[in-house]
């Protein structure tokens, strides 16, 4: 039984990733990328004075006319919003709206690590948003910034 046990957590612990969905409502994620993490990380290196991207696959299960971007660091449990260069997910980052319900759709964006930011841990919370304010996606990725 032992034995059974130590091969189940080995293996969930062998699936962990670096991001959850945090509430994805109106679309089903089908993949996640963060440039420069390893897909089986259970933490993203953000290097400060850089550039990250992040790239989501998602399909969503309804027509969607518009999509914004909202990005918050949570530090010890508190949202901290990052400012993006272009919140409207339709401009400039792979989307072009309206979007049909059940194809699949590429999302790409690039937020600003910067050099000022502090050396911490975060989980960076990376929302897709509809016209009425509700959750595409929802993502949520353990980080720290170097």
């Amino acid at each position: 039984m032992l034995f059974y046990i130590t091969v189940a957590v080995l293996l969930a612990s062998a699936q962990a990733k670096f991001y959850t969905d945090c509430g994805s409502k109106l679309g089903a994620v089908q993949k996640v990328d963060v440039g420069g993490c390893a897909p089986e990380a259970k933490e993203c290196i953000l290097k400060r004075n850089t550039n990250a991207t992040m790239n989501i696959d998602f399909i969503p299960s309804k027509d969607v006319k518009s999509v914004t971007t909202e990005v918050h660091g949570v530090i010890m449990g508190l949202p901290v919003p990052f400012p993006l260069p272009e919140p409207d997910a339709c401009q400039n980052n792979g989307l072009t709206c309206p979007l049909k319900a059940g194809q699949e759709f590429h999302y790409k964006a690039t937020l600003p690590v910067l050099k000022s930011y502090p050396k911490v841990k975060v989980d960076v919370k990376w929302e897709l948003k509809n016209e009425d304010d509700e959750d595409i996606a929802c993502i949520l990725v353990s980080a720290k910034i170097n």
